[in-house]
């Protein structure tokens, strides 16, 4: 995957200013305290120029802070970019149907269950973007606040029995679902797992616009597919009704949620 171009923008911005003094990489890496291959990357824009470096080429190459200035270009992505128009169209939404097998939708999780997942990203992500993904990730949950939006979850038996940390940690994140599905806006049904059904193809996302317009969004492991072709669209609105005629009922859901809080 490409590094963001705020990265490479940067990092070119170094070695510009390095060549122009007549700094070499070698003089920058011992001002700055870095390996030669750690300035090279960052000036290749392969990984982010830190704040240190910024201001250590800055004053070193007589950049008069427009170096240092670039730091706050170089916040991390709230969101993966594959990920970006669908929350852009996540937020001008009417209504939200989801599938998720695996995991405890986001618009669902406990800031407890955000941090583990967060966390838990490979490669390993740095302290400032875990801060700022889960940031995001809370902003998101707002949406639930607007009685008006309407939205459908259906999760998988198997994401609910999986434990991601600690025992008391995964009782809270089953009762915050109980208590979302309490919402006037907000439904939760649990698929019980076991039998073939739609469902069994992956997770999805369908979005309602304001003017009617649908959205479907699928994401893998490193990309995210948006479409809006009535045909696909249709297929998976289809797929959505029979895994929903599957699941239980919202107060089944909710019955089965307490049992799983209280045989934990």
């Amino acid at each position: 995957m490409a590094s963001p171009m705020a990265w490479q923008y940067c990092g070119n911005q170094i070695k510009l200013w390095r060549t122009r003094a007549g700094v070499s990489r070698e003089e920058l890496a011992k001002e700055a305290g870095y390996e030669y291959e750690t300035i090279k990357s960052m000036e290749q824009g392969r990984r982010k120029p830190t704040l240190r470096l910024l201001q250590i080429a800055d004053q070193l190459c007589g950049a008069g802070e427009l170096l240092v200035a670039a730091q706050a270009y170089l916040k991390p992505e709230r969101f993966v970019s594959y990920s970006q128009d669908f929350m852009l169209l996540e937020a001008d939404a009417i209504a939200l149907s989801s599938y998720e097998s695996q995991l405890i939708p986001g618009l669902l999780q406990t800031e407890e269950t955000m941090r583990l997942l967060i966390n838990g990203h490979w490669p390993p992500l740095d302290d400032e973007t875990v801060e700022e993904r889960v940031a995001a990730r809370l902003a998101r949950q707002t949406m639930l606040d607007k009685a008006t939006k309407m939205f459908n979850f259906i999760v998988g038996e198997e994401a609910l029995r999986g434990a991601l940390g600690n025992m008391e940690a995964h009782k809270r994140q089953l009762l915050h679902l109980v208590s979302a599905g309490e919402r006037r806006n907000v439904t939760v049904q649990v698929l019980r797992a076991g039998g073939v059904h739609p469902g069994l193809d992956g997770p999805f996302v369908l979005l309602e616009m304001p003017e009617h317009e649908r959205f479907v969004y699928e994401e893998g492991q490193q990309s995210g597919v948006l479409y809006s072709e009535p045909e696909k669209v249709a297929v998976m609105s289809q797929r959505h009704v029979v895994i929903a005629q599957r699941a239980l009922s919202p107060d089944e859901s909710a019955c089965l949620l307490r049992k799983l809080v209280n045989d934990l």
